[in-house]
């Protein structure tokens, strides 16, 4: 089975950079994987997308170093169990706010004795290679969200759970549990002592975290904070704004005319 490079990375403390996918296009994937991001996360849990294009995205992405991670809508194992076999070498896992959720989402992620993943799939030998089975559950990388304040309270021990590989703060929804106005790269006093337990937490277990920043300067400020799993903001963003810059740009030049 081919290595998870992100867990690599992880492992000797260094930066893991990525975004998110959310377009649903696989051609997109194929683009921004090409760039040369470590990983990306399909999200499924707020876009509209469904398991037959994910596994398209994660296919358009195999000619590329780019490990391919997936967000799944809940912790479900039913959910987890295709996510990993369309191919993702990882799962994001949202709303985990507890020891206990946190082990479930374990055992989902993990073939037997370890866990309760079933076998089978038509893709993961594929993708995976004939000793897949044999290496699952030391490659797949499993990633709690800590998007609640309850989760915050808890991180201790959910960060304690043998199998959970990283943790990855969700800025807005912890922002709206703690009343805060939401935005990214809160400035909220509140919000970055809530973020600095849950680093400090993951210093203490050995559990990298991350989070989700706007751009590059935001990026490089966490970074440095310790956070070693950083998303470079998501397709959608990139377009966006790529997008509204040049229309501005021409528009300028068109109202001068």
């Amino acid at each position: 089975m081919k290595k998870n490079l992100v867990k690599e990375l992880l492992m000797e403390n260094k930066v893991a950079l990525g975004t998110w996918l959310a377009l649903g296009s696989p051609i997109v994937a194929e683009i921004i994987s090409s760039i040369g991001f470590d990983w990306v996360v399909i999200d499924t849990e707020h876009a509209s997308i469904d398991i037959e294009t994910t596994q398209s995205m994660i296919q358009a992405m195999s000619g590329t170093a780019t490990v391919p991670m997936v967000r799944v809508s809940w912790n479900d194992p039913a959910l987890i169990k295709r996510a990993l076999d369309a191919g993702a070498y990882g799962l994001v896992i949202p709303m985990v706010n507890t020891k206990e959720e946190a082990a479930r989402a374990v055992q989902a992620s993990r073939y037997p004795p370890m866990g309760i993943r079933s076998y089978g799939g038509p893709r993961v030998r594929l993708y995976g290679g004939d000793d897949y089975f044999c290496h699952a559950n030391e490659e797949i990388a499993l990633i709690v969200q800590i998007e609640h304040i309850t989760a915050v309270e808890n991180i201790d021990e959910i960060l304690s759970v043998e199998g959970v590989d990283a943790f990855f703060i969700g800025p807005m929804d912890l922002a709206a549990s703690m009343g805060i106005k939401l935005r990214l790269d809160n400035p909220d006093p509140r919000f970055n002592e809530a973020v600095d337990k849950a680093l400090e937490a993951g210093k203490k277990h050995n559990v990298p975290g991350g989070i989700f920043v706007s751009g590059p300067e935001a990026a490089n400020q966490r970074i440095s904070q310790g956070f070693r799993l950083v998303s470079l903001s998501s397709d959608d963003y990139f377009l966006a704004n790529a997008v509204s810059a040049a229309f501005n740009n021409v528009l300028k030049v068109r109202d001068k005319e």
